[in-house]
């Protein structure tokens, strides 16, 4: 995108879609492609127990976390960190992570991805999937689209269990 060409682009919150599944509530900020933005960004706030999002690595895009309140459990590779309210975290791309509320804590995240591409239809999608709404096959079938390839891990799932 020519620098040159990029506009200012203000969403108010009042304006900003939502959407949610049976855990969290993600408000939709800025979409690469779709509103002349350079980036993509979103928050999400977490309830507490919620389990964001599985082990998976973006090849295009890094992911900058930045905790505005409560805490965040974070898989970065091989290790597991907790984020608490003013953390950033920047993961590269080529690097597994994964993301839930911390034990006992509700989370509240900004999320922002650059070089950004669009992917608030991933969103829309993941929180169909999450409502029985739709398939998770189809979730599957849009990793190369929206640069979401998942990954096991057995740190993320070990991490995971302990809590359980």
């Amino acid at each position: 995108m020519d620098a040159t060409a990029l506009k200012p682009l203000l969403t108010r919150a009042a304006d900003a879609e939502t959407t949610s599944d049976p855990s969290s509530v993600m408000t939709l900020l800025a979409d690469c492609g779709t509103d002349g933005s350079p980036l993509t960004s979103y928050r999400s706030h977490f309830a507490e127990g919620a389990v964001g999002a599985p082990a998976h690595f973006h090849t295009r895009a890094s992911e900058l976390f930045f905790v505005i309140g409560g805490s965040l459990r974070v898989l970065v590779d091989d290790e597991v960190k907790t984020l608490g309210e003013g953390d950033l975290l920047l993961v590269p791309p080529h690097t597994p992570h994964a993301f839930a509320a911390a034990p006992g804590a509700e989370a509240d995240v900004l999320f922002v991805f650059t070089p950004g591409m669009p992917r608030f239809d991933y969103l829309r999608l993941l929180g169909r999937v999450m409502r029985g709404e739709a398939s998770p096959q189809e979730i599957k079938e849009s990793s190369e689209r929206f640069d979401n390839h998942y990954v096991d891990s057995p740190v993320w799932r070990a991490a995971l269990e302990s809590v359980r």
